[in-house]
């Protein structure tokens, strides 16, 4: 079995492709089993989903004033707004089955240099996502909750609406993990070859006036969750790069062959010819 053998997707293998009707059904019966995991994790955080939402709102509580506590302003707030932080923790607890899911649906169609670098991409994306909500949990909402309390004009008591407090987290949690993700989308991008990780260190400025951008877009308008999403995009952006150079493609054999390739000397080609002219005379006709 030669190389290129190994290298070969298992439909390749098997001769023949799969009909286009049993993928829609091997891809409907994958998100069936991630609809059910949902609903299993789902239906198991339904009893602890009060607990859960005290837990997510003790930043916010920490710093509130004396006397004073979270509101709900809509009459079916109180009810809906746990389950509905019950349905998204069940959904990001499951994210690692789903991702697994995707990735037995995609991985028959890939060459197997490209399973071997899928996995670790996979893998390293799920544990960035987890990283980006915890540090947002843990270092900016206690940074931003605090300033954003104690900036309250005189006179005015801070009192959140619970289903407002759950849709600001929700989203600074989506908004870091994803900014998380830049390692991952630099070294994809050096892995297909769409930049070289000498051009993007090159254009570190550019990146990070963009990450400054971002962060103004996907926080709140403080200065202090701004700064705290840009800068780690910064430095992830410098970790994805230095990864990068690892997953960088290797320059074809045949294209190195052609850039190392040298011309003959006049007594090169001339003892060249005269082989090519012996091998004429001792080759049999015919």
């Amino acid at each position: 079995m030669t190389p290129a053998d190994n290298n070969q997707s298992p439909e390749a293998e098997d001769g023949n492709e799969q009909p286009f009707v049993s993928h829609l059904i091997e891809l409907r019966d994958r998100l069936l089993r991630v609809v059910l995991v949902v609903v299993v994790v789902f239906l198991a955080l339904t009893p602890f989903a009060n607990w859960l939402f005290t837990w997510l709102s003790g930043p916010l509580t920490a710093h509130l004033p004396e006397g004073s506590s979270m509101v709900a302003i809509d009459v079916a707030s109180p009810f809906f707004t746990p389950f509905k932080l019950a349905m998204m923790t069940a959904i990001f607890i499951s994210m690692p089955y789903v991702l697994y899911q995707v990735w037995s649906f995609i991985a028959p169609g890939l060459y197997l240099h490209e399973r071997n670098r899928v996995v670790p991409l996979l893998v390293s994306s799920t544990l960035l996502f987890y990283l980006g909500a915890a540090f947002a949990y843990f270092a900016v909402f206690p940074l931003v909750f605090g300033f954003l309390t104690n900036t309250a004009p005189e006179g005015v008591e801070v009192m959140t609406d619970i289903s407002r407090y759950l849709d600001f987290v929700l989203t600074l949690f989506f908004a870091f993990g994803i900014a998380f993700e830049v390692p991952v989308a630099v070294v994809l991008l050096i892995w297909t070859g769409a930049v070289e990780p000498k051009s993007l260190r090159g254009k570190r400025a550019y990146v990070i006036v963009g990450a400054f951008v971002i962060g103004m877009m996907l926080t709140p308008p403080d200065i202090i969750s701004q700064t705290l999403l840009a800068i780690p995009m910064w430095l992830l952006f410098e970790v994805g790069v230095f990864m990068g150079e690892r997953f960088a493609p290797e320059k074809d054999k045949d294209q190195a062959a052609d850039t190392a390739y040298q011309p003959m000397s006049e007594a090169e080609m001339d003892e060249e010819l005269d082989r090519v002219e012996d091998e004429e005379q001792h080759t049999p006709p015919g």
